[in-house]
C-alpha cells in the first residue's frame, strides 16, 4: 500500500461507497411513486373504526367518498391505521390529510413499520424517536421526506394528538418503488461456503455488504482465515455487532495484532440491520446502520495472506479453529455482496462456488414473536387465568435497563396471601406474602438490567413453589401447606392498576419499564391482539406489538456532546464558571486525551500519533513514492469535533531534506505532499496558508537561496530543513505525508510530525446581548421527545424575562426569570403545567454570570442554577411520555413578543447541541452578537496585580505590571542568585532622559516625587549579612532592605540626604533560616506599614522625609557601583545576596520578570550567575544547591543596545593593563582557532567512513550529520576569519 497515491485510495473509496449505496438504495433516485391509491380495500385496517363509512378502506389521500377519511370508534393514543402494502417496499415519504369537510384531523403521530404485521418498529431519524407534525386543518396536505427511507410491507400511523373540538381522522398516502432482493434463511446450524479464484481477488479492495435480522443475541456473520491464524470475523454478541480482525504473526512487536470494533445495540430486535465492510489496502470503513468508523490496519495484517474462502452464518470448514467462543448465526440474511457478488444468488442456482451447510432456505420465516413496551411506571397488562389448572403458572422474557421494577403479581385463592415477581438491584426476586408469617423470599440472576432478552418461569404447584431465570432454577420456597393453591384469576404484569380500580396488586419498587414477549399462563401463550382490541384483560400505557427501548448508554452520551455516533463525552471541572479541567472520555473510561483542554491560552489539549519519531526516506521517485501514515490515539470524528470547537489549532512539521526538492523547478509540480482530514492533497508547508503554498523562510524571506520559497528547493548536497507551524483547521490533523525525490545520488528526506495541539473552546463565549423586551433569536423546533437538556449562562439587571420557549398544540417548555432570586422551569407533556423553581438568597439581576441546567426525561425533571440545591420533580401522574413540540424556539423571547430577556446569554446547549447565538445575531435585528462585560464577573480569577482584559470572546488577564505570570498571574517568578550576583533594574540611566523614555521607568521622572510605594517580595536565604533590595535616587536617597549579621531584618529608609537613615529592626528571630519569607513594605508618605510572613505587623513614622526625589535604580543583590550609605548597608551591599529571591515587585515594576522573561526591551541588567528556579525547596534541601535552569552568565549590560558598563576604572593604569590583557586574548584565540580546524577536519573524514555502517537510530544519525554538516560550516566561517 505503501505505493499507492492518496488520489487513487480517495476515487476508489468514493468509487466503492457510490456502487454500495446504489445497492443499498435501489433506485433511490427515482422512488416516489404514490403507493396507497390503487391498493385494494383488503389492504386498510384499523384498531377500529366510527361506523362502516368512517372505515380505513375510506382513507386515501384526497378522496372523498364514504365519511371522507378514516375515524376510530374512540379518539385515545391506543388507535392506529394499517396499510399493506403488498410486498416489501421502500418508502421515502409520506403524506396525511384530515376527514373531507370534518373538523376532525391529527396534529401529530408516529410512523411505525412491520415486515410481516407483527413485531413493529417505530421509525427513527438520527437515534431519536421522531413524531411527525401533522394537520392544522381538515383539507391541507403535510408532506414528509423519510431520511434513512424504510424498506417494509407495512406501515402504521399512530396518532398522538388532534383537534381537541373533533376527534381523529385521517387520510393518508405513502410514496416509494419496489424493492427487490435475495434472502436466505439459516437455522443456527447451517452456513455458506463461497470459494473464489485467487485471480478475482483485489490486492489492496475488498467490499462485503449485507442486511441481516435475527431473535438470536450471539452468531458468526461471516468468517475468512489464514494459515497463521490471520482471520476477519463479523460475530453478533450480546446483541451488538464484533469486527475481529487479527493479524496473526506479526512482524512488528509493538504494534497490538487484534483490532476489536463494535458498532450498534439491541440488533437482536428481528429487525433487518444493514453492514458494510470497506477496505482499501489497510484503510478500513466498518458501518452498521447509519453509525461508520474508519480505522488503520496495523502490523503486516493483509486480505491477500488470507484463503481463498469465506464463510457466511458460521464456522464450518473442517479444521478452522478460533480462540473465542461463537456459534452460528440463526436468522435471515438479505443482499449478501462479496466484492460484488451477489452470494445468495449463487447459492440459488447451486454454483460450483457456493457449498451449503445444513439446512437452507431462500424466504425468512423466522417465527414471529409480538412484543409489548411498558412505557412508564404507570403501565400495567392484566391478564385472565384462562388455564383452570390447580396452580399458579407464568413464563415471559423481558429485557430492561432499569434496576427495579414490578414483574409480575397474582393473589392467591384457600391459602390466603399473594406472589410478587420482582426486579430489585438488577436481581430477580420471588415474595411470598401470607398473613401472620414472615415473607418467604428467592433470588436468581445477578446484571439483569443488562438491555438483554432474559426468560422466567413461575410455577406454584399444590405446596411447591420454584422461579427459573435463563433455565436456571433457584431453590424452592419453604413448603406452602396441604392446601391446593389456585390463583384469584388475574395476573398483573409490569405494574398495578389504580387503588380505584378495587385490585388489591402491590409493587413496593414502581412499576417496570422494558419489554416483554412470549407471555404465557397455565402454558398457554397469551393473544397480545386480542389485548390490544380489548376483548381480552386490560392494560395501561402499553405499546403493543413493538419493543421501543432504545441504548441509554448510546444516547447519552450522544447528548453529552455531539459527536457523530461515537460513545464519547467532555467531563469538565469548572471555577466561577469556567472549566479550568477538563477531560474527553469514551465509554470505557478511558482518558482519551491529555493533559487539559480549557479557555486558559497556555493550555492545550495534546493528541498522539504514531509518526512522532523521525523517519528517513530513500530510494523514491514519482513512480515509486513513499507514503508515510499517521494513526491518531483517537478517531476521526472526535478528531474532527475537537478541532471544530477549538479556537486555534496547530502541528508542527519538519521536513529535512538533502538533494530532496518539494516542488520541481521546472514545471512548479510538487514533488512531495501531505494529506489532511479532508483526503485533499496540500503542497503548502509549515508557517503559510493554503493558497500561498511557501514555507516559514518564504513568508520571512531567509531561504538559504532567494530564488525558492522553500530552503528544500535550493536542491543542495548538504543537509538542510524546512520547519513551520500547520495551522489552517480545515485541513488538521495531518493523516498522511508522499514524498517522491530521494531517488537521485546522495538523495535523502527525513520528516517529522508533531502532535496535534488543540487550545480555546469557540462555543463556550458564543453569546447574544438582546436590548428590548421584544427581540429575540428563533431556531428550528427542539426535539426532546424523550430527553432534553438544556443548559447556559446569564446575566442581566433587569429583574424578569423568558429565556427559552419552545411550544406544541398543547405541550411547551419554558425557562424564564419569575423574578430577580427566582429561576423557573415550566413544561407540559399534555396534562397542565407544571413549574420548579430555584431561589436564592441573593438577586440573580446583580450583572454577574450565573449557570442554568435543566434535565425532563421519563422519570422526572430537575432544575440547577450556579450551585444552588438541585430542585428534582417526578414526572406526571398522567400525560404523554413524548414531549411534542412543534413551534420554533424562541431564545431570549416569547411568541407573543412580550416578557423578553434583557441582557446576555451565552453557552446555549440543547441535548449536547451549542446553539450559534452569534451568527443568528448577526441577522437580527435588536439583538448584538457577543456580550461585554466578562471581566465583571471573571476579573476576580486575575490574582498578584493581574488585569482583566475583554476580548471579543472571553477576556484574559494581563500581568503585564505583575509579578506573576501564567494565565491568572498566578505563577511567581523566582531566581536564585549567585556569590556576587545582581538584577540591577535602571529607572533612568541620567536624570534627563527620563522624560522621553517609554519604559516602565517612564513613571518615575527626574522631577517627579514619589510619595508612596508598595514593596513585595519573597527571599530564602543562609548568609549573612545580605543585601535582599536597594532603591537609590540621584539625589543620594535610598532604600534599603537588608539581613544585618545577626540575622536580623532591617529596612533602612533615607529620604532626606542630610539626615541619618530610618531604621527599622525586626529582631524576633533569624531571618537567615534557610526558610522563606514573605515581605510587605507599603509607604504613604511618611508612614511606613510592614508585614512580615502574613502575621507579623508594624506601622512606623519617618523623620527622614516623605518623598524619593529622582529615583534611580533598583538592585537585587550585590551593589557594584559605590554609594554614599550608611555603614551596614554599604556591609551587605558588598556581600550582595547568596539564595533565592521570588516575586519581587515595586509598585508596578517587576525586576525578575524584566530580567527572566523580557517582553520588550527593559533597562535591566544582570550580572554574575542568576538561575530561574522555584524558591520552594524540598525538605532538608539548602537554598543555595537547588538545581539550576535558564542561566544567565555576566549579562554586564542590558538588553538593549545600550549597554551600560558598571565600575568602569578610567585610570591610565587600568587601560594599559586592559590592553596588555586584550593582545593575550587575540593570540590565545588565534591559536585555539588553528587547533580546531584540525580537529574538525580529521573528525568529518573520520565520520564520513562510518557513515556506511549500520546505524540504531535514523535520528541519532541524522543529528550527527547535521552536527558535522554544522561543524564545516563553523570551519569555513573561522577559516575566512
Amino acid at each position: 500500500m505503501g505505493s499507492v497515491t492518496g488520489a487513487v485510495l480517495k476515487t476508489l473509496l468514493l468509487l466503492s461507497t457510490h456502487n454500495w449505496n446504489r445497492v443499498e438504495a435501489g433506485n433511490s433516485y427515482d422512488c416516489d411513486d404514490p403507493l396507497v391509491s390503487a391498493l385494494p380495500q383488503a389492504s386498510f385496517s384499523s384498531s377500529s373504526e366510527l361506523s362502516s363509512s368512517h372505515g380505513p378502506g375510506f382513507a386515501r389521500l384526497n378522496r372523498r367518498d364514504g365519511a371522507g377519511g378514516w375515524s376510530p370508534l374512540v379518539s385515545n393514543k391506543y388507535q392506529w391505521l394499517q396499510i399493506d402494502l403488498g410486498e416489501r417496499m421502500e418508502v421515502t415519504a409520506v403524506a396525511t390529510q384530515g376527514g373531507y369537510g370534518s373538523s376532525n384531523w391529527v396534529t401529530s403521530y408516529l410512523l411505525m413499520f412491520s415486515d410481516s404485521g407483527w413485531n413493529w418498529k417505530q421509525y427513527r431519524q438520527e437515534d431519536s424517536i421522531w413524531g411527525f407534525s401533522g394537520n392544522a386543518n381538515a383539507d391541507s396536505v403535510v408532506y414528509y421526506r423519510l431520511q434513512p427511507s424504510i424498506k417494509a410491507r407495512f406501515l402504521r400511523f399512530l396518532p398522538l394528538e388532534w383537534n381537541p373540538k373533533g376527534r381523529i381522522g385521517m387520510r393518508i398516502e405513502v410514496f416509494g418503488c419496489a424493492y427487490r432482493s435475495e434472502v436466505v434463511d439459516l437455522d443456527g446450524k447451517s452456513s455458506l461456503l463461497y470459494r473464489f479464484d485467487q485471480k478475482s481477488l483485489s490486492p489492496i479492495k475488498d467490499i462485503i455488504s449485507l442486511k441481516f435480522k435475527t431473535m438470536q443475541s450471539d452468531g458468526i456473520l461471516l468468517h475468512r482465515e489464514g494459515p497463521n491464524g490471520d482471520h476477519i470475523t463479523l460475530q453478533l454478541r450480546r446483541g451488538r455487532l464484533f469486527l475481529l480482525i487479527n493479524s496473526g504473526e506479526a512482524k512488528l512487536p509493538t504494534t497490538s495484532t487484534l483490532v476489536n470494533l463494535t458498532l450498534g445495540s439491541l440488533l437482536d430486535d428481528q429487525h433487518w440491520h444493514s453492514v458494510l465492510i470497506q477496505r482499501l489496502g489497510k484503510q478500513v470503513n466498518f458501518t452498521v446502520d447509519e453509525h461508520r468508523h474508519h480505522f488503520h490496519a496495523q502490523g503486516e495484517f493483509n486480505f491477500v495472506n488470507l484463503d481463498y474462502e469465506i464463510s457466511f452464518g458460521g464456522i464450518p470448514a473442517p479444521g478452522k479453529s478460533v480462540s473465542f467462543p461463537h456459534r452460528n448465526f440463526h436468522g435471515c440474511l438479505e443482499n449478501l455482496y462479496y466484492n460484488g457478488v451477489d452470494i445468495i444468488d449463487l447459492a440459488k442456482q447451486q454454483k460450483p462456488q457456493i457449498i451449503a451447510m445444513g439446512n437452507v432456505s431462500f424466504s425468512c420465516s423466522q417465527p414471529q414473536s409480538m412484543p409489548v413496551t411498558f412505557l412508564s411506571s404507570r403501565s400495567y397488562l392484566a391478564l385472565p387465568d384462562f388455564s383452570g389448572e390447580e396452580e399458579v403458572s407464568a413464563t415471559f422474557q423481558f429485557r430492561t435497563w432499569n434496576k427495579a421494577g414490578l414483574l409480575l403479581f397474582s393473589e392467591l385463592q384457600l391459602v390466603s396471601g399473594s406472589i410478587l415477581l420482582f426486579l430489585s438491584d438488577g436481581k430477580l426476586k420471588l415474595n411470598l406474602y401470607q398473613p401472620g408469617k414472615l415473607p418467604s423470599d428467592i433470588t436468581a440472576g445477578v446484571g439483569l438490567n443488562d438491555g438483554q432478552w432474559h426468560s422466567v418461569s413461575l410455577s406454584a404447584k399444590k405446596n411447591h413453589l420454584s422461579v427459573a431465570v435463563d433455565g436456571q432454577l433457584a431453590s424452592a420456597a419453604p413448603p406452602l401447606g396441604p392446601e391446593q393453591i389456585y390463583s384469584d384469576g388475574t395476573y398483573y404484569f409490569g405494574g398495578c392498576p389504580d387503588k380505584s380500580f378495587g385490585s388489591k396488586c402491590k409493587s413496593p419498587l414502581g412499576g417496570f419499564q422494558g419489554c416483554m414477549r412470549l407471555i404465557s399462563i397455565g402454558g398457554r401463550v397469551v393473544d397480545l391482539i386480542s389485548v390490544q382490541q380489548g376483548s381480552l384483560g386490560n392494560f395501561s400505557d402499553l405499546q403493543i406489538d413493538s419493543c421501543g427501548i432504545s441504548d441509554r448508554t448510546f444516547i447519552w452520551y450522544k447528548y453529552i456532546y455531539p459527536l457523530p455516533y461515537v460513545d464519547m463525552f467532555w467531563s469538565c471541572q469548572f471555577t466561577q464558571g469556567l472549566p479550568v479541567a477538563c477531560f474527553l472520555k469514551t465509554s470505557d473510561g478511558l482518558l482519551s486525551f491529555s493533559p487539559h483542554f480549557c479557555i486558559q491560552e497556555t493550555t492545550w489539549t495534546i493528541i498522539q500519533h504514531n509518526g512522532s519519531d523521525l523517519t528517513r526516506v530513500r530510494n523514491t521517485n514519482p513512480e515509486n513514492p513513499y507514503a508515510g501514515f499517521f494513526e491518531y490515539v483517537a478517531s476521526m470524528e472526535q478528531l474532527q469535533a475537537t478541532i471544530n470547537r477549538a479556537e486555534h489549532c496547530e502541528q508542527e512539521f519538519t521536513y529535512y531534506c538533502k538533494k530532496s526538492r518539494l516542488v520541481n523547478k521546472q514545471d512548479g509540480t510538487p514533488l512531495s505532499w501531505w494529506v489532511g482530514r479532508t483526503n485533499e492533497t496540500q503542497t503548502y508547508w509549515g508557517g503559510s496558508s493554503p493558497d500561498l503554498q511557501k514555507c516559514t523562510c518564504g513568508l520571512e524571506g531567509n531561504c538559504i537561496d532567494s530564488q525558492y520559497y522553500c530552503n528544500c528547493d535550493a536542491d543542495r548536497n548538504e543537509w538542510t530543513n524546512d520547519t513551520g507551524l500547520l495551522s489552517y483547521k480545515e485541513h488538521l490533523p495531518v493523516t498522511k505525508i508522499v514524498i517522491t525525490d530521494t531517488g537521485r545520488l546522495h538523495s535523502e528526506a527525513a520528516y517529522k510530525l508533531g502532535p496535534l495541539l488543540c487550545r480555546g473552546d469557540r462555543s463556550f463565549w458564543n453569546s447574544a446581548s438582546f436590548d428590548t423586551e421584544a427581540s429575540y433569536l428563533h431556531f428550528p423546533t427542539f426535539h426532546g421527545e424523550l430527553s432534553a437538556d438544556v443548559s447556559f449562562f446569564f446575566k442581566t439587571t433587569a429583574s424578569s424575562g423568558v429565556f427559552l420557549e419552545n411550544l406544541g398544540i398543547t405541550d411547551f417548555i419554558r425557562i424564564e426569570l419569575r423574578s430577580p432570586t427566582v429561576v423557573t422551569f415550566s413544561f407540559d407533556v399534555g396534562n397542565g403545567p407544571f413549574e420548579i423553581s430555584v431561589q436564592s438568597p441573593t438577586h440573580f439581576n446583580d450583572n454577574q454570570w450565573h449557570h442554568v441546567r435543566i434535565e425532563r426525561n421519563m422519570k422526572e425533571a430537575s432544575l440547577q442554577v450556579d450551585q444552588l440545591t438541585r430542585k428534582t420533580q417526578p414526572a406526571p401522574a398522567d400525560g404523554h411520555v413524548l414531549l411534542q413540540l412543534n413551534s420554533q424556539l424562541f431564545v431570549g423571547g416569547t411568541a407573543t413578543r412580550q416578557r423578553g430577556f434583557l441582557g446576555c446569554i451565552r453557552s446555549l446547549q440543547l441535548n449536547g447541541m451549542t446553539l450559534d447565538l452569534e451568527e443568528r445575531a448577526q441577522v437580527t435585528p435588536e439583538v448584538q452578537p457577543g456580550c461585554r462585560g466578562h471581566c465583571s464577573s471573571y476579573g476576580k480569577l486575575c490574582r498578584n496585580g493581574g488585569k482583566c482584559r475583554e476580548r471579543p470572546i472571553g477576556f484574559f488577564c494581563d500581568c503585564t505590571f505583575s509579578a506573576y505570570t501564567g494565565p491568572f498571574c498566578s505563577n511567581e517568578i523566582s531566581a536564585y542568585f549567585g556569590s556576587g550576583s545582581s538584577v540591577i533594574y535602571n529607572f533612568q540611566e541620567n536624570y534627563l532622559l527620563s522624560k522621553n523614555s517609554s519604559s516602565h521607568a517612564a513613571s518615575f521622572h527626574g522631577d517627579m516625587k514619589l510619595s508612596r510605594e508598595m514593596i513585595k517580595f519573597s527571599f530564602r536565604t543562609t548568609r549573612t549579612p545580605s543585601l535582599l533590595l536597594f532603591v537609590s535616587s540621584f539625589y543620594k536617597e535610598y532604600l534599603s532592605v537588608i539581613i544585618a549579621k545577626n540575622g536580623s531584618l532591617q529596612i533602612r529608609y533615607k529620604l532626606n540626604r542630610y539626615q541619618e537613615p530610618d531604621v527599622v529592626n525586626f529582631d524576633v528571630k533569624n531571618m537567615a533560616d534557610g526558610q522563606l519569607h514573605h515581605v510587605v513594605i507599603h509607604r504613604e508618605e511618611g508612614v511606613v506599614f510592614i508585614e512580615i510572613d502574613n502575621n507579623t505587623r508594624r506601622q512606623v513614622h519617618l523623620s527622614s522625609g516623605t518623598e524619593f526625589s529622582a529615583v534611580k535604580s533598583l538592585v537585587l543583590g550585590r551593589i557594584l557601583e559605590h554609594s554614599d550609605v550608611d555603614q551596614e548597608t554599604a556591609l551587605a551591599g558588598a556581600q550582595g545576596f547568596t539564595g533565592c529571591l521570588s516575586a519581587v515587585q515595586l509598585s508596578h515594576v517587576a525586576p525578575l520578570k524584566a530580567a527572566l522573561h523580557p517582553s520588550h526591551p527593559d533597562p535591566v541588567t544582570v550580572t554574575g550567575h542568576v538561575t530561574e528556579s522555584s524558591c520552594v525547596a524540598q525538605p532538608g534541601t539548602d537554598a543555595t544547591s537547588r538545581e539550576r535552569t535558564h542561566l544567565f552568565a555576566d549579562h554586564s549590560g542590558t538588553i538593549d543596545d545600550k549597554e551600560p558598563l558598571a565600575n568602569a576604572i578610567k585610570s591610565d593604569s587600568a587601560v594599559i593593563g586592559g590592553l596588555i590583557a586584550v593582545v593575550i586574548f587575540i593570540l590565545l584565540c588565534i591559536t585555539a582557532i588553528a587547533v580546531r580546524i584540525y580537529q574538525q577536519k580529521r573528525l568529518y573524514k573520520r565520520s564520513e567512513a562510518k557513515r556506511s555502517e549500520n546505524v540504531d537510530s535514523a535520528e541519532a544519525v541524522l543529528k550527527s550529520e547535521l552536527n558535522i554538516q554544522k561543524a564545516v560550516s563553523e570551519n569555513q566561517k573561522e577559516y575566512f576569519f
